[in-house]
């Protein structure tokens, strides 16, 4: 169920592929169904695990605001995966603003491309 808003989201919301500190992401839940952002403060592995997972501390955007630490792994903090949270379906994926149609992601893939190519210079 989850799965079918992720891909109406898809097609109106410019997703980043990576999410650092700093991001403004997206997450989606089906119970109880919501959509809110969250500001990225921090990403830090979690020193209690193994394998390869991630304490992501949040504020999220909602009022009162509120800080809050998912411990993810990479493909469930950058909108690869849908994971279950108590056992509800949960979405999260940084979001790239200012660009949210089609041709508006494409334009914005081109900027961060050329911006990555050109390094800053003195205006006088």
């Amino acid at each position: 169920m989850l799965q079918k808003l992720v891909d109406e989201l898809r097609k109106v919301v410019a997703f980043k592929e990576t999410t650092v500190p700093g991001d403004v992401v997206l997450i989606a839940a089906d119970n109880p169904r919501l959509l809110v952002y969250a500001l990225v403060q921090a990403i830090e592995p979690d020193p209690g695990r193994k394998d390869r997972w991630w304490n992501v501390h949040m504020h999220l955007l909602t009022v009162p605001p509120r800080e809050t630490v998912w411990t993810l792994r990479e493909p469930q903090f950058t909108g690869r995966e849908i994971f279950t949270m108590g056992g509800e379906e949960r979405f999260l994926q940084a979001v790239r603003i200012g660009a949210s149609s089609e041709g508006d992601r494409e334009q914005a893939g081109r900027k961060e491309a050329s911006a990555a190519a050109k390094p800053f210079r003195r205006l006088k």
